[in-house]
């Protein structure tokens, strides 16, 4: 099931995702005790972190049940400026009482291989099921239709057996790891979070238009046996057509 959410203007839109997050964690903490949810890097996914942060939101969630994952993560040391991780710490993790160890962050420090290799063990280890089914996975979008670390060309978007994937992205000269669609497409909850104007073109061709993940990755998450929402600010919906 897929459904489009439309805000006025990215403020808007943080604090829907703000409300979005604690009403899952609160729905998966009386389902089965915990609230695993994987992590977005990018702008608009920051927004929402600093919003998390505040006592408003974060008085709302049991953090000793909350664990922490990414859904990619650039290779590069925890406090590189690009890092994923450092981004998320800064603006969310330490502002709450999150115990450390649920906090699972991808080691891009290390060799890419053994990066993915390792980050998909510590998965195996968390879900004990053969399915490792997120309560939620937050994505972005780029303006080229990349999600996650999906961008358009590569082969890690029609991945069938690995979890994790570590993979030399060329347009970017630069090492990612990336949770697979084998993992984003069995949570049970995917939400991408997409604003501004410079993402219309796009959010439009990937939600209306021919399905080619090849050119827009987004298209690739489908969930089995979940929900997929799409919150977006107005700007970023400009384009968009929906019945």
């Amino acid at each position: 099931m897929s459904e489009v959410k439309i805000y006025p203007d990215a403020s808007a839109l943080a604090r829907a995702a703000a409300e979005h997050f604690v009403a899952l964690s609160a729905e998966a903490v009386r389902a089965h005790g915990r609230f695993a949810v994987a992590l977005s890097g990018g702008s608009t996914p920051k927004s929402l972190y600093s919003l998390l942060a505040t006592d408003e939101f974060a008085a709302r969630l049991d953090w000793t049940r909350v664990h922490i994952f990414w859904g990619d993560e650039r290779c590069v040391p925890p406090e590189h400026p690009d890092s994923n991780y450092r981004m998320a710490r800064e603006a969310l993790l330490d502002h709450v009482p999150i115990p450390a160890g649920n906090i699972y962050r991808i080691q891009g420090e290390r060799e890419p291989a053994d990066t993915a290799d390792d980050y998909e063990r510590v998965l195996q280890a968390f879900f004990t099921r053969r399915e490792p089914r997120f309560d939620l996975i937050l994505l972005g979008m780029g303006e080229d239709g990349h999600t996650a670390s999906l961008f358009p060309g590569t082969a890690v978007i029609h991945e069938q057996a690995r979890w994790v994937v570590a993979h030399y992205v060329k347009k970017l000269r630069a090492w990612r790891a990336t949770l697979t669609p084998v993992v984003i497409n069995a949570a049970a909850n995917v939400t991408f979070l997409v604003a501004g104007a410079s993402k219309a073109e796009c959010l439009s061709q990937v939600l209306t238009g021919p399905y080619q993940p090849d050119v827009l990755p987004a298209q690739i998450v489908r969930p089995a046996d979940g929900h997929l929402l799409w919150l977006v600010d107005s700007e970023a919906a400009v384009q968009l057509k929906l019945e």
